[in-house]
């Protein structure tokens, strides 16, 4: 399997960055893209909505299927899910992409922002995998790929900022339990983490801003790498955690220079690696 055309993806939060990358990706192929995500209305930082990526996806030559979705809320997935049934009678792949950051420690993180990130990071997850699995069993080649790290206990990656990391890895952990869970039923479930920046929103307003854009790499890296990942066989591929250029590497992938945002400068590791 090379290619995903008619293949269905559900992607939260698609409407730009990395989910919107992984969609146009696919989108090129004639994929279906389903994008859930928050954004109805343009917002002042934030470039992108569903609806302007779904404009997007049907230039790349996919077919778009726009739905405003909070995955906080388990009444809008299930809406979605049974939207993209209506339109594209299935689902192959799912993606959740759909996250919420706050870098702080344990005495400056409010409770508010610890429960906005378990409630997007993890329940979002869980509740989307939930609502797709069964309509994955019916797949040909199902995937489900969350974006997050491999699995680590060094304390290096808590103490700066312990919430942020506990919901992240809880994605993760989603991934070692339902890889195995589904396993049978030939349901792929990998993580997917980029090895340094990259140019997204989360860059531009919180992590740094222009000058740690100018040294990461466009989102583009991770949605190669997810196509790779979704065009291998879902039995032989699973329980994962990979890295966008590790993947790319074994893709075949050599160079990797019309990824930089600035060709030359010297890119920034990511968290977690």
């Amino acid at each position: 399997m090379s290619e995903l055309r008619g293949k269905t993806l559900f992607v939260t939060g698609g409407s730009r960055g990395i989910g919107k990358a992984i969609a146009l990706r696919a989108a090129r192929d004639g994929a279906n893209v389903v994008i859930a995500a928050k954004t109805a209305e343009p917002h002042p930082r934030l470039e992108g909505t569903v609806y302007t990526a779904a404009e997007e996806i049907e230039a790349a030559g996919g077919q778009a299927l726009p739905c405003v979705v909070d995955v906080r809320h388990e009444e809008q997935i299930h809406t979605a899910v049974n939207a993209a049934l209506e339109r594209f009678g299935g689902i192959d792949i799912l993606v959740n992409n759909a996250s919420a950051i706050f870098l702080a420690g344990t005495l400056e993180t409010p409770m508010k922002r610890f429960d906005l990130m378990h409630q997007v990071n993890v329940r979002g997850t869980f509740a989307c995998s939930q609502a797709c699995i069964p309509h994955l069993k019916k797949a040909e080649n199902p995937h489900i790929l969350n974006l997050s790290p491999p699995l680590s206990l060094d304390p290096k990656w808590f103490a700066p900022h312990v919430a942020y990391t506990m919901s992240k890895f809880g994605m993760s952990m989603c991934v070692l339990g339902m890889a195995e869970e589904f396993r049978p039923d030939g349901i792929a479930v990998n993580a997917l983490w980029p090895k340094t920046t990259i140019a997204t929103a989360a860059i531009r307003n919180l992590l740094g801003g222009e000058e740690v854009v100018r040294r990461s790499r466009k989102p583009e890296i991770m949605g190669d790498a997810a196509h790779w990942i979704f065009t291998q066989d879902s039995r032989a591929l699973t329980g994962r955690f990979l890295v966008d250029e590790d993947v790319l590497r074994e893709a075949g992938v050599e160079d990797f220079s019309h990824y930089a945002v600035e060709p030359g400068q010297e890119l920034i590791p990511d968290f977690f690696l």
